[in-house]
Formats: structure tokens, C-alpha cells, sequence
């Protein structure tokens, strides 16, 4: 079993873990790639959802041999046969156990902001990773929730060993993995996309969790005629979009995101990004500008004109659900489509609504003679090193008569894998998005 990315393999767990949503459980992800995970499962299952934070001890001078771990809560859990067969001073072991203390405590500081740590006493708790090597941060985990309190631990996991999964067994009271293959190697060569889940992204995705009330979101978006956040759909003449739709509480604007080349609303760098504007408190929506029918011709990636019309009509679905100012933020060809939005009804009622534009990697020279009649402050954001795309942009740029600038990423290629790159994008997008949407 392959997964498109650690989005498509959450949905795909909750689907595995229905069973468990009537003892009304705890989700824990597993920092950083398990909390995307975890999201989808907490959100598909109602359930409330947190980082568990779990730091493995390792022996002096042979650090991949665990003589113990430590949680949260005061939670230490230590083997003393590998203590005493390790031959490892008290004081070196102190000092390992003392320095992984900080760094537990540092990182749970950092990914809940303050907010206060989910309880899971009594309760059933699932722990979540994206998948499991070796087993032993799974098994270390589970033991920490059950010295925490937890009544039932469920583990579970897109992929895993079988090897491991067979002991794991025996460490939860119950394991719940999708494949078990025997050739396994790494947890990332099951996935097309397992870029490395930034820091920022856990922040967000944990806000996300806690500011919400997932269950019921659409629903009461639908019934009052409000924001909300949560599953929806998106209404195009006679075409339902799947979408997902986050309105932080504040928020002061909201951004529509415009997937390109053939990409989702699960894109996982688009999913990035939308993190850090809802953590400075931006909501945002993520749909699918083409059906999945529509998906398989390949030339729809380049139809700008039908992109561009589901990108308004996204608009106006919005605008019936909340007064605030509405941003665009383009990827690839979703940039023209963007762009074409904005220009093709400037200074109509329906123009005005896109208050401002972002593209990033785009393709804004597909926009064509739209261009010179864009009137939404539009940023410009490229990589480096994409020195074809780069040029396409700095040409466009030329035909814009509106606000505008281009920010060059150094060493960025065309989907900002380097590290640091696609922070720098979210970094860029907010702060445009926070000056020119009032």
C-alpha cells in the first residue's frame, strides 16, 4: 500500500479507527511527521487532539541502545538491565537523562504555545506516527501514556514491519497498521511525498485542532450562514468541490488557495503554508479546482479560463458565509488562474473581492493580457535557482500595472524543498497577506 502523502494516510488510518470513535479517544501524534497524521484521525473521529512528546535515553557512547525514556507529567521509564549491563556510570546516565529532560521540555513549550497539555486519564488514547521502523519511539510512547494514566492504548500506523508490528503487540492493547510489507526498508519509500513536516507546521496544525470543533463544523456553517471550519464543499454551477475551510477565532481575513499542475487541496506544501497563516490568525481555504474525472486530462491543468472561474465562484461561496477580506494565493498554474480571476473582473463587485494576490513557483505569464488589469496588490515568490519559471516572472512582472513585487528565494528550486525554503514563502505570504487584506 502506497500514500500519496501524510494527509492522504491520516484519512485513510481514520478509516481503520472508526471502531474506536465511540469510546470517545484522545489523539496523540508523535512529533513532527506523526501530528499530520494524527490530525486526519482526530478530525475524521471527533476526537480531541495533542502532541505526545516522548524523549528515548540512550547509553553513552552507544546511543542507539535505549536504556530508558522519559514523558511528559514527570513520566521515567527505565530499564535497569540495560542499566546495569551497560556499564555506564550513574553520573553519565544522570546527565544524558538530564539533557534529554530539556529538550523534552523545550519542545513541548514550543509545539502547544502555552496551551495547556491534553489529559488522558482514564480515557482511551490513540498514538499516532506517519509510520514505524525500529518500533522503539512507538513503544516508548505507548508506555508513557499508560504511566500517564490512559485506561486503553491504541497504536496505530499507515506502515510498519511486521517484525515490529508482532512486538508492538505486545506494548499496546491493541495495534492498528494498514501494511505490513516484508520487503520493508524505510517508512519513506512508501510515500510520494515524505518531505520533512516542519516545526511551524505542528504549531499550526495543533492551534488548528484546539481552536476548532470539528464535528458538526460544516453543518453549522451551513445552518447560521457563518464561517466555521472543518469539511465543505464548494458550489461551481454543477459541480461540487471538495474543500477544507479553517476560520481561526479573529481572523481577520481569509485566503483561497489555487492548487496548480495537476496538484489538491492536500498539497502538502499548499497544507504548510496555510498552517502559518492560521497561526497568525488568517483562515484559509483549501479545494480541489478540478473534479477527479476532470483531473485525468491532463490538459485541464492548463485550462486558466475554467480554473480561473472556479477560483470566483470559490469567492462568492465565501463571501455568502463571511464579511472578511478575501486573499488569493496561487501555486504554479494556479497562480494565472489567480491573476485571471483578478484581472478579468477588475473593478466589478466580483473583482473587488480578491484583496490581494500571492504566487509561489507561478506561472503568472499564463494570465496572458489579464495581467495589465490586476488591481489586487500581487507578490511575486520564486525560487533561485528555478532560473526558467524566474524569468517567465520578472517578465510578467513588467505587464502589472498593480502593487507588486518579486521575492527571489537564494538556492530555492521550483518546489522549495531546501531547508528553510518553504518557511521563507510562509513568512513572505503572511506578512503580505496580513499588510493588504484590512
Amino acid at each position: 500500500m502506497f500514500f500519496t502523502d501524510r494527509t492522504d494516510a491520516g484519512a485513510r488510518l481514520a478509516a481503520a479507527l472508526r471502531h474506536v470513535e465511540y469510546e470517545s479517544p484522545v489523539v496523540l501524534g508523535l512529533p513532527r511527521g506523526g501530528v499530520p497524521v494524527a490530525y486526519e484521525v482526530a478530525r475524521a473521529l471527533r476526537a480531541p487532539l495533542d502532541v505526545i512528546v516522548v524523549r528515548k535515553l540512550g547509553v553513552p557512547y552507544h546511543r542507539e541502545l535505549g536504556f530508558g525514556a522519559i514523558g511528559e507529567g514527570g513520566v521515567r521509564i527505565i530499564s535497569e538491565d540495560i542499566v546495569r549491563r551497560s556499564g555506564a556510570g550513574r553520573e553519565a546516565l544522570a546527565a544524558v537523562e538530564h539533557a534529554e529532560q530539556e529538550n523534552l521540555v523545550r519542545q513541548a513549550q514550543r509545539f502547544r504555545e502555552g496551551r495547556p497539555r491534553v489529559s488522558v486519564r482514564g480515557r482511551t488514547v490513540i498514538v499516532v506516527d506517519d509510520g514505524i521502523a525500529t518500533g522503539a519511539t512507538a513503544a516508548a510512547a505507548c508506555e508513557v501514556v499508560r504511566a500517564q494514566g490512559a485506561a486503553r492504548v491504541v497504536l496505530a500506523a499507515p506502515v510498519a514491519p511486521p517484525d515490529a508490528i508482532a512486538w508492538l503487540r505486545t506494548e499496546a492493547d491493541e495495534v492498528v497498521c494498514l501494511s505490513t510489507p516484508p520487503g520493508f526498508s524505510a517508512v519513506g519509500e512508501w510515500y510520494q511525498d515524505f518531505s520533512q513536516t516542519p516545526d511551524e507546521e505542528v504549531v499550526a496544525l495543533l492551534m488548528r485542532a484546539a481552536g476548532e470543533t470539528v464535528a458538526g463544523a460544516a453543518d453549522e456553517s451551513a445552518s447560521e450562514g457563518s464561517g466555521g471550519s472543518g469539511p465543505v464543499e464548494v458550489a461551481s454551477g454543477e459541480v461540487r468541490l471538495a474543500g477544507d475551510l479553517a476560520l481561526p477565532a479573529g481572523a481577520s481575513a481569509v485566503v483561497v488557495f489555487a492548487h496548480g499542475s495537476g496538484s489538491s487541496r492536500h498539497s502538502p506544501r499548499n497544507r504548510a503554508v496555510a498552517s502559518a497563516l492560521n497561526a497568525a490568525g488568517l483562515g484559509t481555504l483549501l479545494f480541489d479546482l478540478l473534479t477527479p474525472a476532470e483531473e485525468a486530462d491532463r490538459s485541464n491543468v492548463f485550462a486558466i479560463e475554467l480554473l480561473a472561474g472556479r477560483l470566483l465562484d470559490a469567492t462568492r461561496w465565501l463571501r455568502d458565509r463571511t464579511p472578511l477580506p478575501i486573499g488569493c494565493f496561487g501555486a504554479s498554474t494556479g497562480a494565472a488562474a489567480a491573476l485571471r480571476a483578478a484581472g478579468t473582473t477588475a473593478g466589478t463587485e466580483t473583482g473587488a473581492e480578491i484583496g490581494a494576490v500571492v504566487s509561489r513557483g507561478g506561472r503568472p505569464d499564463l494570465a496572458g493580457p489579464h495581467l495589465a488589469a490586476v488591481r489586487a496588490p500581487t507578490l511575486l515568490i520564486v525560487g533561485g535557482r528555478d532560473t526558467t519559471v524566474l524569468e517567465l516572472n520578472r517578465l510578467a512582472q513588467t505587464e502589472l500595472t498593480c502593487e507588486n513585487r518579486l521575492e527571489i528565494i537564494p538556492g530555492a528550486t521550483h518546489l522549495f524543498e531546501e531547508p528553510g525554503a518553504l518557511d521563507e514563502v510562509s513568512g513572505l505570504a503572511r506578512d503580505w497577506f496580513l499588510h493588504h487584506l484590512k
